[in-house]
């Protein structure tokens, strides 16, 4: 389809040979985190066509102050089993993610190549038991760079806590954000 494309797993968006097409729209779902930002947002820019949009779509893990927290309740667990990992931590505090609500958020994105930023927030909050929550954390990149004789006892562990200390159910919240904004210039 014209003014459609995609870089292919083996290239990386700074690197891809957009074979001097320009797009109406261009959408990262989630991957924008991946690209240099030094690179990335201009090449945005240009690959764009005049009055075209770049939306950037990404999810958030979040909580609510006095809401039971997995992390929280299992940060011991996180230590023992892998101490020190700069991975651990709670998740930011829904309204401090929601603070980013101007603009591209966190990211630093010149001015003068996109226009006003469109800013749309969708929450979710997906419940499991025990053995759920080990089965989403597995997914997850922190949990996927440990070594699997670390990962499996530490969500083994996990999930029993969710069991004893949780009523066997835990709430993942999620912050899905859309980011809009029309190519300037």
């Amino acid at each position: 389809m014209p003014g459609i494309g995609a870089f292919g797993e083996t290239s990386t968006f700074e690197e891809w040979d957009d074979g001097g097409r320009r797009f109406v729209v261009l959408m990262a779902a989630s991957a924008r985190h991946w690209v240099d930002p030094s690179i990335g947002w201009p090449r945005a820019h240009d690959v764009l066509r005049p009055g075209g949009w770049l939306a950037l779509l990404g999810n958030v893990v979040v909580r609510r102050p006095g809401e039971p927290e997995v992390y929280a309740e299992s940060a011991d667990l996180h230590e023992r089993f892998s101490p020190g990992n700069p991975d651990w931590g709670h998740p930011p505090l829904e309204d401090e993610v929601r603070a980013t609500g101007e603009g591209w958020g966190l990211i630093d994105a010149s001015a003068s190549l996109f226009g006003p930023t469109i800013v749309r927030w969708y929450p979710t909050v997906q419940w499991f038991d025990g053995d759920g929550f080990a089965d989403l954390l597995r997914s997850t990149s922190p949990y996927r760079r440990l070594d699997p004789d670390v990962r499996e006892p530490l969500l083994d562990a996990i999930a029993g806590r969710i069991r004893t200390r949780m009523g066997d159910r835990a709430s993942r919240r999620y912050l899905s954000v859309l980011r809009v904004g029309e190519r300037a210039g």
